[in-house]
């Protein structure tokens, strides 16, 4: 029987967050028994890890649906089920976006930074635009014009979206079919709506029915492509990102932007979830 770990990640709190599953030694296992695995856990995500090496692994990703590129809460997670049995420092994810430097560090409360694949970004076409707000129930209104929208990429991509309001952010009643048809046409991960409270503050909420759920509590990938967004447009310096909290699973990533770097480093903390 091939053991899973199940970790939240984005939270030192097991009812927070986002759970993931991570199988440390998933050397043998096929394709089919992976997605099975995944299906059976039912997460957003769960990792599958074979070493390369003693610090070098091998991982990939899948949702209860398919199997993703990139996945930047699983990420963590693996991470600290990583440090947790080998002891912090540094490591390197092979996956299928590239390869993925992380730091773990800590003692009684432990945290990983990973480093995305250079990022980038486009403005969204007009069409997509008008059919993402169709699926989200929502108008050209509903969103801030200070945000252009786009389509932002770290391993695998994402639509961003800058929302008007926080109230507007908070009522969240989607079209689950078309935007997951939607998304599937363009090839995105999540739809990544934010509000930002400041500027190196941010509440967000990530659609995620390609994954077969409705929304993410704490989606890294994303906040990584966002950390690109926030480059192209001139921000730079750390940023928090407040996700899930609507949802009843609060997370907070920490995402840093060098405006001499396309990579963008998002950090936080994981802890295990009781079985």
């Amino acid at each position: 029987m091939t053991d899973v770990a199940r970790l939240a990640a984005f939270t030192t709190d097991p009812t927070r967050g986002n759970p993931a599953g991570v199988v440390l030694s998933a050397e043998g296992l096929t394709d089919a028994e992976m997605q099975r695995i995944a299906a059976d856990v039912g997460y957003s995500e769960t990792a599958f890890v074979v070493a390369s090496s003693d610090r070098r692994h091998t991982v990939r990703y899948f949702s209860p649906m398919a199997e993703v590129a990139f996945c930047g809460h699983a990420t963590i997670a693996t991470a600290v089920a990583l440090a947790t049995r080998d002891g912090v420092g540094d490591l390197v994810f092979e996956t299928r976006a590239g390869e993925v430097p992380v730091h773990t560090a800590g003692a009684d409360t432990l945290v990983a930074s990973l480093v995305s694949v250079p990022t980038r970004t486009r403005p969204a076409t007009t069409e997509e635009l008008a059919k993402a707000l169709a699926a989200l129930g929502w108008q050209e209104s509903d969103l801030d014009p200070a945000w252009p929208p786009h389509v932002a990429f770290a391993g695998v991509e994402h639509l961003i979206l800058g929302v008007a309001t926080r109230s507007r952010l908070a009522d969240l009643s989607y079209d689950f079919d078309a935007l997951k048809d939607l998304m599937l046409e363009r090839g995105w991960t999540t739809v990544h709506l934010f509000w930002p409270e400041r500027p190196d503050l941010v509440h967000a909420r990530d659609p995620f029915p390609v994954g077969g759920v409705v929304e993410d509590p704490a989606t890294g990938a994303a906040a990584a492509a966002f950390g690109g967004y926030l480059r192209t447009l001139g921000a730079t310096g750390r940023v928090t990102v407040i996700q899930g909290e609507d949802m009843g699973r609060r997370s907070e990533l920490t995402v840093d932007i060098d405006p001499t770097d396309p990579k963008v480093t998002v950090t936080g903390a994981a802890t295990r979830i009781p079985s």
